[in-house]
């Protein structure tokens, strides 16, 4: 038995003779080919179906925008800055609310960071924030001293209530 089976493993046809068939190659290419193209033809149909129907939906041009030949929805914005410059009514008092605030933020934040006289006849300066925090830590707070001195001029302030009398009789 041993040696049928030795003589079976020792065959000369111990490996597959039948390759690959050319025909079946060529039968899996253009089945996947068709595949594909038949994949792509429905996710062009969708998009074209949705893009429709999202027109369809979208609201209408503002008449203002018509009149200057703008519509935001199929110009770039650089076009439509343009066209807008040259339709809009003058005065223009807001061009680009954005960069009007950012200019603005970054005034002052200058002014913020400098030195600069408000009132030079009474002597009085604007110092840069840090700076006066710095100040402010190093000399503290002014303090009202206690109970001893009050300011000399009543005018405005209500008496002190006595006893026995309300106020204001």
């Amino acid at each position: 038995m041993s040696e049928e089976r030795l003589q079976h493993e020792h065959r000369e046809e111990s490996f597959e003779q039948q390759d690959l068939s050319v025909t079946g190659i060529f039968y899996f290419m253009a089945g996947l080919t068709v595949v594909i193209a038949l994949v792509c033809g429905i996710a062009a149909g969708i998009f074209k179906f949705l893009e429709t129907s999202d027109k369809k939906r979208e609201a209408p041009v503002n008449p203002m925008a018509m009149k200057t030949g703008v519509d935001p929805r199929s110009m770039p914005f650089p076009t439509i800055q343009v066209k807008i410059d040259e339709t809009f009514p003058k005065p223009v008092l807001e061009h680009s609310e954005r960069l009007q605030f950012e200019n603005l933020a970054r005034e002052q934040d200058r002014i913020l960071a400098s030195y600069d006289w408000v009132d030079q006849k009474n002597g009085i300066a604007r110092i840069p924030i840090d700076k006066a925090m710095d100040l402010l830590a190093q000399r503290g707070l002014p303090v009202r001293p206690e109970g001893g001195s009050e300011p000399s001029s009543s005018a405005g302030k209500p008496k002190p209530a006595t006893k026995g009398t309300a106020p204001g009789h």
